[in-house]
């Protein structure tokens, strides 16, 4: 059997079971705020234990794209403290972020090359040249789904290691912040107390400014240059 399908057979099974068997209950804010005494207590016993496997969940939920990145964040926070918990969410979600890009790259590539390669001509060079640039632009930028930049970046020519030690840079101001709002769990009542307009906006911002900078030097250099 060919092995692409084998490999879309195991994803879809998995993201199937989570929503079949309704797995989703355990990665909501309530159910976080119930259970964090007895995860502190857990991990106060069991430290080693306890942060493998919450590394290991959080690098699977990430690779597959399932909608708990952000409570798992927040949970980070909450069990860990925030030195421990930003170097556990930070190596997870880059470490599970790469799974997702080479999946979709062994999946798809070859048949987007095939029917789109002319027209991706001009992006691959943009990529080849300056695909650290554009993937730590595209990580400060909230607006961004995390999966979508994974999926789309895979299907240009960007180097995994590019794509890894530039995301990791590049999301690591966000996921600072939502560790650091994990400590302070008992304060949050909503997802929307941490992402606030403001908070979306400062991020935008950020991503877009090295883009604009770099445009103005490039313009600067070519005008030097007449």
């Amino acid at each position: 059997m060919n092995p692409k399908i084998i490999l879309v057979a195991i994803i879809g099974i998995l993201i199937a079971a989570f929503f079949a068997f309704d797995l989703q209950q355990y990665f909501t804010l309530e159910f976080l705020k119930l259970q964090k005494e007895g995860l502190n207590q857990l991990f106060v016993e069991k430290p080693v234990l306890v942060s493998s496997l919450f590394f290991l969940v959080y690098v699977g939920f990430t690779a597959l794209a399932l909608p708990a990145a952000l409570i798992l964040t927040l949970a980070g926070g909450a069990i860990f403290g925030f030195w421990h918990g930003l170097l556990l969410v930070s190596f997870a979600s880059t470490i599970g972020a790469t799974i997702a890009f080479l999946m979709t790259r062994y999946l798809f590539s070859d048949a987007v090359e095939k029917k789109f390669g002319d027209r991706l001509l001009a992006i691959n060079k943009g990529i080849e040249n300056e695909g650290a640039f554009y993937v730590f632009g595209l990580r400060l930028v909230p607006l961004f789904p995390f999966f979508m930049v994974n999926s789309v970046l895979a299907l240009t020519k960007l180097k995994t290691l590019t794509f890894y030690w530039a995301s990791q840079i590049g999301m690591l101001a966000g996921t600072a912040v939502f560790v650091n709002a994990g400590t302070q769990l008992a304060e949050i009542n909503s997802t929307a107390d941490i992402l606030s307009l403001k908070l979306i906006i400062s991020f935008a911002l950020l991503g877009i400014f090295p883009i604009i900078a770099k445009w103005a030097l490039a313009a600067l250099a070519l005008q030097r240059a007449k």
